[in-house]
């Protein structure tokens, strides 16, 4: 088959980089005395300063040479412009007192003492800027292009002439052939007018590979036989027309798995047909992807007895169909790219059946594409590019699932691309990200993959991550400080584990040095962040796509800075003010989880912004407000597996039989649900109930119930097996403050707990009026202040609210705290070790501190004088 040379060349470097040393890096090379080479993203190879500068002339001469396109001239043009020239003349030769720009011309390296392009890989190029003259020679038509690209990054913006641009030198080239994106997710596809936007992304940031494979076109799945409506294909046509515009390889992929007959030469005939009409367009390169389909199964008979079963057949059987495609298409158009694959089995390196019919029987030139050691892959080493090379024994192009969101839709990943070792893209064809469903927002990563996949040995995560916000914020310092804010919300994937890195920091340091002014100032930025990105960011896009994280993220800071200020008044003593604070928490952050967007399916997915992080921050400034106060405060739960959607671990202590926990995988053995009871009391019994009727199996199938003091030394308190609900009596005496379910053997199902239920010797609370539904008596003295004991009706005579402490304790006040809008009157009362009740005082509004001389008391009430009492805590110290 015939091969474009710029591809060709691209894949024999990439091949040849297997096998030789990777070129060493120029970062030692002199630099003019006093002169800082400017930042270029992706960053070169090498760059140097040189002892000279030219001037932005008025009118400046353009020579176009043997390797310069339209579309580089066009954005040579454009940066001159920018920088202050008025009229540029294309011309052959210099003219005296003015600038000259030489496009696409080795040669004119010569004056420069500059060695050409001529050694390096494709896509590679020289840039020089000294003795009047600037010089942009490319290693082919892309490398020029990219210099473009370059050069277009290093001239100042100015709107006259006269700009002074000190001399450079930079020689160039990419670590791997290949660098891209690959539409590969599931939801909403992005637009057209996306799409377009992203090659023009891709262009300014020397990628030069787009997959065209949203997973929800039916006419590259479900539909794969059938062409394009007219108006469907007349876009791509015009995606392609520009990517070729931005030198990006437009791939077009279809996959058929879902319903192919491998040994039909008529679905054959009508995956080649279909690649034709594609062809037509202007398409070069072509994939055929076979993830995420059954090989256990197949979809026509015929080829059950042509292949048999198993891994080894499902191999032969797709090698089969795609070197027909590969022999009967892409050999036969002059032209055409190598031909992709996905196999079903791209997750991994381990040698099986399969793997080793496609590496045996598969076309040598097909490239294999592989996500790393799991679907997504924390980390990517060069042995195990190595190791995935050997299996295949085919050239590997990576599918990189990040940014990729479509398994958190709730979230935007707007962290660095991150784990992936320096050395590997010269093991690769290259590198593809799988990108979000949001398109503008996915371009802070995308990035960050740009710059690691051009120059790996150079990158660094963090680095590459803030110069990312730098360009997309623009030359606004507001904007690149909200933007940064923004995203450090944002931040972690499976990539990033750390959330909000400089956030969780800013809390750290809070709760170790007390200073509320400084946290203050950075509430108050993560607050006015969304309004000055929607008010100033230049990209309206990223807006849209954002929209319900910006709105969240403004409702989240005022939640935190609300607990903030309840930690202040509480630590200063202002019980009062304190209070008032910690009502507003709860519908703070109740709006603060509110906002949704509207998935691909029409339901409204919620979103998460900063967790972690800025839940845990109000959740441990109202346990500070505890503290103070000197209750437990609220049970907490804990799982050490994720949550399936939005089945969070909270529901599993929400009392309600009807809500549950579920996770998002199986347990393992070693994996535990519990509960924090926030201090240690004594233990009575524990129910776990777990499982539904919609997934009976869904339980830890064999387990113990433990617990502990510490949450590091753990006792049994019960054994477990083939049980859904399990229930246990802890012996007399026990104390505990955690206790936990822990998986003692592997299982398949997933894991539903509908209550983790622990009863404990709380102070009990007795009399009148009784509870109103759905509140309780013991709510007045829980330890929890999110609770509150709501009576049924207005208390008659003599009727009053009793807390039994339990035990005679020495106490020196009593606190009445009630919800804002009740007006209850009550006599405090304290019960002595002669059993007598004394009189302590009156509550008087929301918040009420008695203090007293130190006193025996054994029990406390509240006699009412009217009102419809409604009590959220009575705390006796």
């Amino acid at each position: 088959m015939t091969l474009r040379p710029t591809r060709l060349a691209v894949l024999a470097a990439a091949l040849t980089l297997l096998l030789t040393p990777t070129v060493a890096l120029a970062a030692d090379e002199p630099k003019a005395a006093g002169a800082e080479a400017p930042a270029i993203t992706p960053t070169p190879q090498s760059v140097r300063s040189l002892d000279d500068r030219v001037t932005i002339t008025s009118t400046v001469t353009l020579i176009p040479g043997e390797s310069a396109d339209t579309q580089a001239v066009r954005v040579t043009e454009q940066a001159l412009r920018d920088a202050g020239a008025q009229r540029i003349v294309h011309g052959d030769r210099a003219v005296r007192d003015r600038l000259t720009v030489h496009v696409g011309s080795a040669a004119a390296l010569g004056a420069l003492t500059l060695e050409g392009p001529a050694g390096l890989p494709a896509d590679g190029y020289v840039l020089g800027i000294g003795e009047e003259r600037v010089v942009l020679a490319g290693k082919d038509a892309t490398g020029t292009y990219y210099a473009a690209q370059t050069l277009r990054q290093i001239l100042p913006r100015r709107d006259r002439p006269g700009a002074k641009v000190g001399g450079l030198a930079v020689r160039d080239w990419p670590a791997t052939g290949l660098r891209g994106v690959i539409e590969g997710f599931y939801g909403t596809p992005w637009s057209h007018d996306a799409r377009l936007d992203q090659l023009d992304f891709y262009g300014e940031h020397k990628m030069n590979i787009y997959v065209y494979s949203p997973k929800d076109d039916p006419y590259l799945r479900d539909k794969w036989r059938e062409p394009h409506p007219a108006r469907e294909l007349a876009q791509i046509k015009e995606l392609v027309d520009r990517a070729g515009e931005r030198h990006v390889d437009f791939t077009y992929a279809l996959s058929p798995g879902l319903s192919i007959c491998y040994s039909s030469d008529a679905d054959t005939a009508a995956l080649i047909d279909k690649f034709r009409s594609i062809w037509e367009i202007g398409v070069r390169t072509f994939a055929v992807p076979l993830d995420d389909i059954s090989y256990t199964s197949w979809n026509c008979p015929d080829d059950q007895a042509k292949w048999g079963t198993g891994g080894a057949a499902a191999g032969a059987a797709q090698a089969h169909l795609l070197n027909r495609v590969n022999r009967e298409f892409i050999a036969e158009h002059p032209g055409a790219q190598p031909l992709q694959m996905v196999p079903t089995e791209y997750y991994n390196v381990t040698g099986t059946p399969y793997k080793k019919a496609l590496a045996e029987q598969l076309d040598p030139d097909v490239l294999v594409e592989w996500t790393g050691i799991g679907v997504i892959a924390p980390t990517m080493t060069v042995a195990q590019a190595k190791a995935a090379r050997a299996v295949f024994n085919h050239p590997i192009l990576t599918w990189d699932n990040y940014p990729v969101n479509d398994y958190v839709t709730n979230r935007l990943l707007l962290g660095p691309f991150n784990g992936r070792e320096k050395g590997l893209p010269a093991e690769l064809a290259g590198i593809t990200a799988n990108p979000m469903i949001q398109p503008h927002a996915s371009k802070i990563a995308l990035f960050t993959v740009a710059d690691y996949a051009w120059n790996d040995a150079a990158y660094d995560p963090r680095t590459s991550w803030e110069a990312a916000v730098r360009w997309y914020a623009g030359d606004d310092t507001r904007v690149q400080r909200a933007l940064r804010t923004f995203s450090d919300v944002n931040y972690s994937s499976r990539l990033n584990l750390q959330q909000a890195p400089e956030l969780a920091a800013a809390f750290e340091r809070f709760w170790r040095d007390g200073d509320e002014r400084r946290l203050e100032r950075v509430l108050d930025d993560l607050r006015a962040a969304p309004s000055v990105l929607r008010d100033r960011l230049p990209e309206q896009g990223f807006i849209d796509d954002a929209g319900p994280w910006l709105d969240a993220t403004e409702a989240w800071a005022s939640a935190a800075r609300t607990a903030l200020r309840l930690v202040g008044e509480a630590r200063d003593g202002d019980g009062r003010e304190a209070w008032e604070l910690r009502q507003r928490l709860p519908g703070l952050l109740a709006t603060a989880r509110s906002f949704v967007y509207v998935g691909l399916d029409g339901r409204p997915v919620p979103v998460t912004v900063g967790e972690g992080v800025l839940d845990v921050f109000v959740d441990d400034a109202m346990a500070e407000h505890d503290r103070i106060l000197g209750v437990p405060g609220a049970v907490r739960a804990a799982s050490s597996i994720g949550v399936y959607r939005d089945n969070v671990v909270p529901r599993m202590i929400d009392g309600d039989d009807a809500t549950f926990y579920w996770s998002s995988r199986a347990p393992a053995v070693g994996d535990t649900v519990g509960v924090d009871l926030r201090q240690e009391r004594e233990l009575r019994s524990v129910k776990l109930a777990m499982g539904k009727s919609t997934s009976p199996g869904d339980y830890l199938r064999q387990g113990v119930l433990e617990y502990s003091s510490d949450g590091a030394s753990w006792q049994q308190l019960t054994a477990f097996s083939g049980q859904p609900d399990v229930t246990a009596t802890a012996p007399p005496g026990t104390t505990a403050r955690f206790v936990r379910a822990r998986a003692t053997a592997k299982q398949t199902n997933w894991l539903v707990v509908r209550e983790f239920g622990v009863v404990t010797d709380s102070a009990s609370v007795i009399g009148d009026p009784p509870a109103a539904a759905g509140s309780s008596l013991g709510a007045a003295a829980d330890g929890d202040l999110g609770t509150v004991y709501r009576a049924a009706r207005t208390p008659r005579e003599g009727e009053a609210l009793t807390v039994e402490l339990g035990k005679q304790r020495t106490a020196r006040s009593v606190t009445v705290l009630q919800p804002s809008d009740t007006a209850v009157r009550a006599t405090v009362e304290l019960r002595g070790p002669d059993g007598t009740w004394h009189r302590a005082g009156e509550v008087r509004g929301p918040y009420t501190r008695l203090r007293f001389g130190p006193r025996e008391v054994d029990a406390a009430r509240l006699v009412w004088r009217g009102g419809v009492p409604r009590i959220a805590e009575v705390i006796v110290r």
